[in-house]
């Protein structure tokens, strides 16, 4: 028997494409094997943000072969994280389609946010300080910034500036110039302005920087003087000084520099010139542990029953201060209705339940702007809130789930998701919408017999004898209900 089994966490990058295979011994993560691919994924998103078919088609090429290295590995054991190109793709539902027929594996395409803080999170198990440390990655279409300490985050953000989408703007045609960096350096601080407060409020002792934009660049800086361990701002200038003096990108012929990262260099140097200055940043280290260590990690502690999405719910409900009995109470409902259907509807997936769970206790969210258009607000605050540890889809269908549990259920509005159709969400609604229902009164005890069968997008409720002819309420409820279901073509009864 293998105590120590295997998994692998797969970064789809804007630039690059990541495989990193590591087993857990002893509480420690061991890295076993690691693949990189350049994919230059952000190159093929235009104006529009449709990403271009050669693009998806290099892309489909490394997943496939990524997908043989992973032959064997079950998808549990498996975390694939989309970045900042897929998520601003707006054909993503088309690329996620193809990807399914040549790779196995589930991909989450996740926030800003959440890249964010797994960045932080493969950083800090890997970097230990005492005290704040600003940690910066540059990627190939953003770039994120969190200040945290130990193994906690305190602020984190995503800006729309990469590597790769800044090249393309500021040197498309490969020349290099002051006026070109100027440029690229002021649109940058401009991305930067809107967090600039709260940072330097904040504060920080230290700086890390990681991934390979940052590690390119202290490459060519340690190329010539081995004792260099640190970015520093005048050595930084002192880089760009060597790249205008080169006038062309093709020309950048720089110890330490890599032909790989040439062609997208001069937008990431631009970017880490501005947040050297803005923040008046004196040195940074590098860290070579970033997001793939990060989604190690967090499965490392899913495999061991720690869901950091269960404490994120409770975080959020404990802010907005719902009340957690009945919120409680609506949640057993779900978990007992889901229970009844599950096998029959094939909602047999941990996540589906999960997601059930979370949107009864986060479905009254929305209390403290107004009881009137309550479904409204409560889905408004879920799908924008911070959520650590839910995927960009994830936290799309609890919004979803949570917008229709009461009155009409739109739904042209439904998110189009690859791992739960229409019909499916459709039918996790119904299951949530009952429990709200089945709980109107608020009581402590609820007094009923209840037996549900379901099949397809139909359902019958059995009540106790004569029961709804004694509670007249829950019936002209239920009988309103069965009319807005109706509309959305599932069939309910009850007797």
């Amino acid at each position: 028997m293998n105590d120590y089994p295997s998994i692998a966490a797969v970064d789809l990058g804007s630039n690059s494409f990541h495989l990193v295979v590591a087993r857990e011994v002893d509480g420690s993560l061991q890295i076993l094997h690691k693949e990189k691919q350049r994919v230059y994924l952000a190159e093929g998103l235009d104006d529009k943000n449709q990403l271009s078919q050669a693009a998806t088609d290099r892309a489909l090429a490394v997943l496939k072969q990524f997908a043989t290295t992973l032959q064997d590995f079950p998808t549990s054991n498996v975390k694939v994280a989309a970045t900042y190109t897929l998520r601003r793709a707006k054909n993503v539902h088309a690329f996620l389609t193809q990807a399914s027929q040549v790779f196995p594996y589930h991909i989450d395409v996740i926030s800003g946010q959440e890249e964010a803080r797994l960045i932080y999170q493969g950083v800090a198990h890997y970097l230990h300080h005492d005290d704040n440390r600003l940690v910066v990655d540059i990627g190939g279409g953003s770039t994120e910034l969190i200040i945290g300490k130990h193994f906690k985050h305190k602020l984190l953000s995503s800006r729309n500036m990469g590597c790769v989408s800044f090249t393309k703007h500021f040197f498309s045609d490969g020349l290099i110039n002051d006026k070109r960096f100027s440029r690229a350096q002021t649109k940058a601080e401009q991305e930067l302005e809107i967090i600039y407060a709260n940072y330097i409020y904040a504060g920080w002792q230290s700086v890390v920087g990681t991934s390979g934009t940052i590690k390119a660049i202290l490459a060519m800086l340690t190329a010539n003087d081995p004792t260099q361990t640190s970015i520093t701002f005048e050595r930084l200038i002192e880089l760009k000084t060597q790249f205008i003096a080169a006038k062309h990108i093709d020309n950048l012929q720089i110890a330490g520099l890599s032909p790989e990262r040439q062609i997208n260099i001069c937008g990431g140097l631009a970017i880490l010139i501005a947040i050297f200055r803005l923040f008046k940043i004196t040195a940074m280290h590098y860290c070579d542990f970033s997001l793939r260590e990060g989604l190690l990690h967090e499965m490392q502690q899913k495999l061991a029953h720690k869901d950091i999405r269960t404490n994120t719910i409770a975080n959020l409900s404990e802010r907005n201060a719902i009340d957690k009995e009945h919120a409680n109470r609506v949640a057993q409902t779900a978990d007992w209705l889901f229970d009844q259907v599950k096998d029959n509807w094939q909602l047999d997936s941990l996540d589906n339940h999960n997601l059930l769970l979370w949107a009864a206790q986060l479905h009254e969210i929305g209390l403290g702007i107004n009881s009137s258009g309550l479904h409204k607000h409560s889905a408004y605050i879920v799908a924008n809130s911070q959520l650590p540890g839910f995927t960009q889809q994830q936290q799309t269908l609890l919004s979803c789930m949570i917008r229709f549990y009461r009155k009409k259920i739109r739904l042209a509005e439904f998110p189009t998701l690859l791992s739960l159709p229409h019909y499916q969400i459709l039918q996790l609604i119904v299951l949530l919408r009952l429990a709200v229902l089945l709980n109107q009164k608020r009581l402590t005890e609820q007094q009923y017999a209840l037996t549900v069968t379901a099949q397809g997008n139909s359902m019958l409720l059995k009540f106790g004898d004569n029961w709804l002819d004694e509670h007249t309420l829950l019936l002209a409820d239920l009988q309103q209900e069965q009319k807005y279901l109706k509309k959305a073509g599932f069939l309910i009864d009850f007797i």
